[in-house]
């Protein structure tokens, strides 16, 4: 049987999702060769990466070994600094694409590669959205617009509305100053922890540390902790400023722990933690890191954190709960050692986890102790990864006085 493949796609418009971070997906309606039509949803860069998959691809066609010789489309990168780009003006380029891409040679148009990348993800059909209180926010298309003006949708743009808690000085032509007590429209939250943001008639950057919400200290946007860890690699050195912070040089690979929003996410290197600039981190695998080399990253500087800022005044009176990095490193270890973790507990920290009934032995042989035989002195053994059979004289001190009465019939009868 022949496999499907994709004869048409159409850009219904986009969405504005506030999970795991802001960001914008946009609608395609992917019509198929079995006349099956499905709604999926993709992100601009996605749609960036697959495109420079097929320029690899096919060489040829792309133009690489003669530009004369170029067939596939073409399709501007995504920039850190889009001030004057938005998810509208880009649906135009986004439907060009889309169109030109699926009236390619058959050997282009119905490869695999873009069969899966138009195929239906469960996010596709279940969008993650963990806080009920904010829904997604759709803008299509009108039925009205014509190919040529795409870009017209059906409603404005209702952005998220934040206060500034201290004076903040534009060091760029990109960034925008700002004093305590502005309010500002978010129209995009970066990752890096730098947030473009319109106030009045200025538009422009700022970091996220100088903002917070007006309905509460707490962003329920943020990620919980995730002690797995996502293996990342740092693509600029850089050397702690603050105790909490941690240093790294370029081409180590370490794990994520926490994205937070403000930029400076929590990673894991062997058994230390610390903060670290989110902007020098890339997600590792080969083809990420020889495109991560070749991301410039001169003149971008890293945002400042929330315990530098100066006379920071906020509206809300209960200040908004961090973890200490002894925190992180607690449940880092834990975690490692549930998993068959090598590192050792630190003196002192097994206070904070439950005893174990082999913890409390003294010898390999499982002999109960009395009372009064311990010391606070003596030292602790770790319990091994796969803990030792324990002897009778434990299974009966510990067991139920209905096991005890059995026991003690069986060993009478033999």
């Amino acid at each position: 049987m022949e496999e499907t493949y994709v004869r048409h796609v159409e850009l219904l418009g986009f969405e504005k999702r506030s999970y795991p971070s802001q960001h914008y997906v946009y609608m395609l309606m992917v019509k198929w060769s079995d006349l099956s039509e499905k709604l999926i949803y993709r992100t601009y860069p996605e749609i960036y990466t697959f495109h420079k998959l097929l320029k690899e691809m096919f060489p040829i066609e792309s133009g690489e070994i003669e530009k004369k010789d170029r067939i596939i489309p073409s399709l501007p990168a995504p920039r850190w600094l889009i001030s004057e780009k938005s998810p509208e003006t880009r649906q135009n380029t986004l439907a060009e694409y889309c169109h030109s891409l699926i009236n390619l040679p058959p050997h282009i148009s119905r490869c695999r590669e873009l069969g899966t990348f138009y195929r239906v993800r469960r996010e596709d059909e279940n969008p993650p959205t963990p806080n009920t209180l904010k829904r997604n926010e759709t803008f299509v298309i009108s039925k009205d617009s014509t190919r040529g003006n795409a870009s017209e949708i059906s409603g404005p743009i209702i952005l998220d509305t934040y206060r500034v808690i201290a004076d903040f000085e534009k060091t760029s032509k990109h960034e925008i100053n700002l004093h305590n007590g502005d309010l500002v429209e978010i129209v995009e939250k970066n990752q890096n922890g730098w947030w473009f943001c319109q106030c009045e008639s200025k538009r422009g950057w700022i970091p996220a540390s100088y903002l917070e919400p007006l309905d509460g200290p707490e962003e329920a946007e943020e990620d919980e902790p995730n002690y797995e860890g996502e293996m990342f690699v740092s693509i600029k050195a850089y050397k702690k400023e603050q105790p909490d912070e941690i240093s790294l040089e370029i081409g180590e690979t370490i794990e994520v722990i926490h994205k937070l929003l403000d930029g400076w996410w929590v990673v894991r290197k062997g058994d230390e933690t610390g903060h670290f600039p989110s902007m020098f981190l890339h997600k590792a695998g080969k083809r990420e890191i020889y495109e991560a080399e070749r991301t410039n990253l001169q003149g971008h500087k890293p945002p400042p954190r929330r315990s530098t800022i100066r006379n920071a005044k906020s509206i809300h009176n209960k200040a908004r709960q961090r973890l200490s990095q002894d925190a992180y490193r607690r449940n880092s270890r834990r975690y490692l050692q549930q998993k068959g973790g090598r590192l050792t507990e630190p003196t002192g920290s097994s206070r904070d986890t439950a005893k174990s009934p082999l913890r409390e032995r003294k010898n390999q042989d499982n002999i109960p102790e009395t009372s009064g035989s311990g010391s606070e002195s003596d030292p602790k053994k770790e319990a091994p990864v796969v803990p030792p059979r324990p002897s009778p004289e434990l299974i009966l001190e510990r067991c139920s006085d209905n096991t005890r009465k059995k026991v003690s019939i069986h060993r009478s009868n033999t």
